[in-house]
């Protein structure tokens, strides 16, 4: 079986970002977890803050097994509120809906003009469809806090070579 966790690639999951209060507790708590279900070998995927994020969780988790283990890194619009980093666009949640549908199918997402315009991290995604599609799907986090959209999910893919 090879497992797959996808994470955000929030600044706020780095330790140098951390504060009196924690914004992102439950956020965190789900990442760490997820991480924690790997393998013990795991390539990642992402931009290069989202590398930053997932050398941090892979570094603070403690992982077993050999199953093959790979971490994505990405996210939804940055657009969904008023207070979002990006401002309001009204396309941000249906654009944000398809997304999260894809996925949880383990289909090819790909960066385009849309994805851009909506401030998505959506690179690193398009590996999901070339590891197949996944026989379960768990989602441990699904929200928008502070207007931008942010999922972790944990994915088994049977291997049917």
């Amino acid at each position: 079986m090879t497992r797959v966790v996808v994470v955000p690639g929030v600044l706020a999951l780095l330790p140098e970002y951390a504060g009196i209060e924690d914004p992102v507790a439950e956020l965190r708590t789900a990442c760490l977890e997820a991480v924690g279900w790997l393998g013990a070998d795991v390539r990642t995927f992402g931009d290069r803050q989202g590398s930053r994020v997932a050398r941090h969780l892979l570094d603070a988790t403690s992982r077993s097994g050999d199953e093959p283990s790979y971490l994505v890194v990405g996210n939804g619009s940055a657009k969904r509120t008023e207070k979002a980093p990006g401002h309001y666009d009204e396309r941000a949640e249906a654009f944000d809906a398809e997304l999260g549908a894809a996925l949880r199918a383990g289909r090819a997402v790909r960066e385009g003009s849309l994805a851009r315009e909506l401030w998505a991290s959506v690179g690193a995604f398009a590996v999901l469809a070339e590891l197949g599609v996944p026989d379960e799907v768990q989602v441990d986090y699904d929200d928008a806090p502070y207007g931008v959209q942010y999922w972790v999910m944990r994915l088994s893919i049977e291997d049917r070579r």
